[in-house]
């Protein structure tokens, strides 16, 4: 099981989102690529991604951009820089905190306690803001 997220920060609300996908095995570029498609359906005058430099997202954003052109720009984060992700902070909070001492009976049990986890977490305001101070990043 693997599982791609977004956080979104509207421009002129300032009102964060979070968006996933769990699939049944490694996320790869083809992944990537819908799950940006379907972002995009949610932000119809494009989006800017701020991505690390997973091989998934570089080849994928190719792609992306052959597909959507000028509806999406890309911001690359430095190298080995996960404390400046905010995103990391929503697995931190599902592994370390709500999900900590989990133990599934299978691989369906825990694809439902992580969809659990983020549905929890894309409802609180004042924690998907602290995954930005956490990153030291103003919104």
């Amino acid at each position: 099981m693997s599982v791609i997220s977004a956080l979104s920060l509207s421009p002129q609300r300032r009102r964060l989102g979070l968006y996933f996908s769990i699939e049944k095995h490694n996320i790869r570029a083809e992944e990537f690529e819908v799950f940006v498609a379907d972002l995009l359906r949610h932000f119809p005058k494009g989006i800017i991604l701020v991505l690390d430099r997973w091989m998934v997202h570089r080849s994928g954003v190719r792609r992306l951009k052959r597909r959507f052109g000028r509806r999406i720009d890309v911001e690359w984060l430095p190298a080995y820089s996960p404390d400046l992700n905010p995103d990391e902070q929503v697995w931190n909070h599902s592994k370390y905190s709500q999900l900590a001492n989990f133990i599934p009976d299978d691989v369906d049990h825990l694809a439902k306690a992580v969809k659990k986890s983020l549905r929890v977490q894309s409802r609180q305001q004042d924690l998907l803001r602290s995954f930005f101070q956490t990153a030291k990043l103003p919104i």
